[in-house]
């Protein structure tokens, strides 16, 4: 059964079923009180969100195993792109504790706009909407401190509430990892598809793809995740693009490399700490040495 985790104990009645956590076979199991208190049957939202989604033909999620590797930046860059070949697209920013895409779009200080038939997103051009947990925070600097279940939340009501209209591309930008986020993200992409369209090079209702590019870097710690995403989106059933590889001609020669303080307000002139900081590494070299 597909509502079965993996570490579920033999006889598992499944997650869905009305004896989960409370049949003889849950004892013992991991999952047991989440499946107990857990609500049963099908979601109602999730034809909400099949009937919004409809109208978008392809969506693509934009993953990462590591932080730091350019995904926002390919994913905004890949918005723009198809944008400028007079597609209709949608950038949607799920990065909840992290969300990037009002400074790359030059969104930063919109705000989202609510009427009868849900949330309108932020167009940054005539054919490219911007939607992110960015555009509503009071304050950009202020931290999103929420544990899954609320994640979760969201992301469903951008699906469900947010008026994308038809559009050729949604482009979502995930977080790195392979956390509550990938899952809910992948389980309504799912619930979209048309029936019986699993296995099939992952088609959809809109007659496109729901599929996932992956971004790393050169780097062997950062390509060790590039193989767990793989199978993260294997086991749900999501068609791989491609890996793209970034900065990997990117170099810094000694005599240009700059360090500067940070600053929390982007008008403060910067101090450069660059001498400071060579002074202070060839001390602790001298003392290694």
């Amino acid at each position: 059964m597909d509502d079965v985790p993996e570490n579920a104990p033999t006889h598992c009645p499944g997650t869905q079923s009305e004896d989960a956590g409370k049949a003889s076979a849950c004892a013992g199991c991991p999952n047991q009180s989440v499946c107990a208190s857990a609500p049963k049957g099908p979601d109602p939202d999730m034809q909400a969100i099949a009937e919004r989604l409809a109208s978008i033909k392809n969506k693509l999620l934009v993953l990462s195993g590591k932080g730091g590797v350019g995904k926002s930046t390919f994913a905004t860059q890949l918005a723009f792109a198809l944008a400028a070949q007079g597609k209709e697209v949608g950038l949607l920013d799920i990065d909840i504790c992290g969300p990037s895409a009002p400074k790359l779009t030059g969104l930063e200080g919109e705000e989202v706009h609510q009427s009868g038939s849900g949330w309108s997103p932020v167009y940054v051009e005539e054919n490219l909407a911007v939607m992110s947990i960015g555009f509503m925070l009071p304050n950009p600097d202020d931290a999103v401190i929420w544990r899954g279940p609320r994640k979760n939340a969201l992301i469903k009501q951008f699906l469900k509430d947010v008026v994308w209209g038809s559009l050729d591309y949604l482009v979502v930008d995930a977080p790195p990892g392979t956390s509550d986020e990938h899952i809910s993200i992948a389980q309504f992409l799912k619930a979209a598809a048309a029936p019986g369209a699993a296995g099939s090079a992952g088609c959809n209702i809109a007659g496109g793809m729901d599929a996932a590019v992956i971004v790393t870097t050169p780097q062997e710690v950062s390509i060790i995740d590039v193989r767990k995403e793989v199978s993260f989106c294997r086991k749900v059933g999501l068609q791989v693009l491609g890996v793209v590889e970034n900065m990997s001609t990117l170099q810094v020669g000694l005599p240009t490399l700059r360090f500067a303080s940070s600053s929390s307000s982007s008008s403060s002139a910067q101090a450069d700490l660059t001498a400071a900081v060579q002074a202070a590494l060839h001390a602790a070299l001298v003392c290694l040495g």
